[in-house]
């Protein structure tokens, strides 16, 4: 049972004085910004729109990236938007950037949590700290709280409690930070994707790419659990490589396990496809998970009835399309789930940190269709789930029903709070 919000009731959606100090409001906005990953992407578009709407189409937006090229696919500069280049080791210059903007907002919604890695981890708490010493205000803006190492809680309970407000996206993150020690103020609403506005003139992508699989699509939505976390290292293997420093955990017991992995995916989607005559959509919600989702297309006795589909070629919107228009999605991606939700899709979670587990519990369907990854019956329950979905999905999508409603309510107090925080 999802617990009851504090968060204050919507109030007039009229703009604020875009003068800020005498002048122009200049926001940084940082996250996991030019990784081709569909839901950071999904939530950039949502938060740039919400502080246009908030301080008017004038505000002065910087979004700080790693890869410029990436970003640049899908977010294009203007006067008042511009993309910043950090490097690897960010430390001077993510520092600099947050002296030079009146507010610092934290837009990554896996912010308190060394699951991936602690590198971005540090960069948010050290812009955190940053902001702090320039007296400057932050916002960590619908974010979530999950494993953290015993450093990295001394860590975040130190310069996360430095935070002006800190929203979370989930009442478990809330929970974790405050027993963690963070003593900056905390609210509870959803994630922003929930309001990812769909660009209209991709809804016919599906059918434009794949007529065939209308009406007859099932989605997994892959992750390779071994190539995490990404670890600093001063050299390595260049395939290991994500940027230097920046190496995956590659060890050959991982290799194995990956390819069991992909050997146990590719058998449930021939499995779908020879019993319930469904094609099947590989989803690659970050370009990272490409390499598991083509090996889950080696391994599969019907390769021709499947396709991938990835954020290194399909933009946000279209990627949404494809989630919304699925009969079923077997996801590891948490923003696969949030963002498919808006048409009820029936779905099963097999997991492996706290961010689909905490929206499954709060959808109310944790007990019934989380599995985690290690679980000895994975891969039974995963295929008993699925048949039993795809035969009768009815029950489960009145309760996503309730559940997406629950979620899209709470997402609309984002900008509610944010307003509040900019006065």
């Amino acid at each position: 049972m999802a617990k009851k919000s504090s968060i204050p009731s919507e109030k007039s959606s009229k703009h604020i004085n875009t003068d800020y100090y005498g002048k122009k409001v200049k926001v940084l906005l940082l996250g996991y910004n030019g990784a081709n990953n569909t839901g950071s992407e999904a939530r950039l578009h949502t938060i740039i729109n919400d502080l246009k709407e908030i301080l008017g189409n004038d505000v002065e937006i910087t979004v700080p990236t790693l890869n410029q090229e990436n970003l640049r696919r899908y977010l294009k500069e203007t006067e008042t938007l511009k993309i910043a280049p950090l490097p690897s080791i960010y430390f001077l210059t993510l520092r600099k950037l947050v002296k030079e903007h009146d507010v610092m907002i934290l837009v990554e919604g896996s912010c308190y949590m060394d699951t991936w890695t602690s590198a971005l981890l540090w960069a948010f708490l050290w812009a955190t700290k940053c902001a702090h010493d320039f007296k400057k205000p932050s916002l960590a803006y619908a974010v979530d709280a999950g494993k953290l190492s015993s450093i990295n809680k001394k860590l975040v309970k130190r310069e996360a409690s430095k935070t002006d407000l800190i929203i979370t996206r989930t009442y478990e993150a809330q929970d974790i930070l405050k027993s963690t020690g963070v003593t900056a103020p905390i609210e509870v609403t959803s994630d922003c994707a929930f309001e990812f506005k769909v660009n209209p003139q991709y809804d016919n992508i599906l059918g434009e790419t794949w007529a065939d699989s209308e009406n007859k699509l099932v989605g997994l939505s892959v992750v390779d659990f071994y190539l995490w976390p990404v670890v600093i290292r001063p050299w390595g293997k260049s395939e290991d490589q994500y940027k230097w420093p920046y190496y995956f955990s590659r060890s050959k017991k991982r290799d194995a396990q990956r390819d069991i992995l992909a050997k146990s995916w590719a058998q449930i989607a021939d499995l779908i496809i020879e019993k319930y005559q469904q094609n099947i959509a590989l989803i690659c919600m970050e370009d990272l998970d490409e390499p598991l989702a083509r090996m889950v297309l080696e391994k599969m006795q019907h390769p021709e009835k499947a396709r991938i589909f990835s954020s290194n070629k399909f933009n946000a919107s279209e990627m949404t399309v494809i989630l919304r228009k699925l009969k079923l999605l077997l996801t590891s991606r948490y923003h696969a789930s949030v963002l498919s939700l808006a048409q009820q899709v029936p779905q099963i979670a097999i997991g492996h940190d706290t961010r689909l587990k905490t929206l499954y519990r709060e959808l109310g369907i944790y007990d019934e269709y989380f599995i985690e990854y290690d679980d000895a019956d994975l891969w039974k329950n995963v295929r008993d789930k699925t048949e039993q979905l795809l035969q009768s999905p009815e029950s489960l999508q009145k309760i996503l029903k309730t559940g997406y409603e629950d979620q899209l309510k709470r997402a609309k107090q984002n900008k509610v709070l944010l307003k509040q925080f900019l006065n």
